[in-house]
């Protein structure tokens, strides 16, 4: 049983081997939240808003989760997505997670402004957030989810063509991996 956990049946073993990657958030409040459906992402991580001027160690924190996702009138079920897929998906919002808890309140809401606003402080926090997952061993389930989104046929050029510009890359993640070993 995870301590501090809220995690939907169906992902309770993918979410589990990715949070066994961050044992530093072991006791962190997290909660996986299935959604009907969100603009633009399939996972989102973010604070939860009543703990956001916490002390950051008090921090609750909540993973929207779609059910599934529209890509130019297309329905995918995340249901549908591979096991390594998926941990490989929550790998990389536990390490948005990561990153939240090195932030201030204040610095959180900044965070969530730029967000909002820029796309290069998008880009940014999505190779921090990949780069946290790394460091943290998750590597191949980081790669495979990147080749799964880029070679999946039934997915729109355009969305990858948004993925390519604002996520790293399959060879940018080996890079770090290369750079870290050295």
């Amino acid at each position: 049983m995870m301590l501090n956990k809220s995690i939907p049946k169906y992902l309770k073993h993918e979410a589990e081997i990715a949070l066994s990657f961050y044992p530093e958030l072991k006791e962190v409040p997290i909660e996986f939240k299935l959604t009907r459906k969100m603009s633009s992402s399939v996972m989102k991580a973010q604070p939860k808003l009543g703990s956001l001027f916490k002390k950051r160690n008090k921090r609750n924190y909540v993973i929207l989760i779609s059910r599934h996702f529209d890509i130019q009138n297309r329905k995918f079920h995340t249901r549908s997505i591979p096991q390594n897929v998926l941990i490989g998906w929550l790998g990389h919002e536990l390490g948005h997670v990561m990153d939240y808890q090195n932030r201030s309140g204040l610095n959180l809401i900044r965070f969530g402004l730029c967000y909002l606003f820029s796309e290069s402080f998008v880009i940014k926090a999505e190779q921090t957030a990949d780069h946290y997952a790394i460091r943290h061993h998750m590597k191949d389930y980081i790669l495979e989810t990147k080749n799964y989104i880029l070679s999946h046929t039934g997915l729109s050029d355009r969305y990858k063509e948004k993925i390519k510009r604002l996520y790293t890359s399959p060879e940018q993640v080996l890079e770090f991996v290369n750079e870290k070993m050295n």
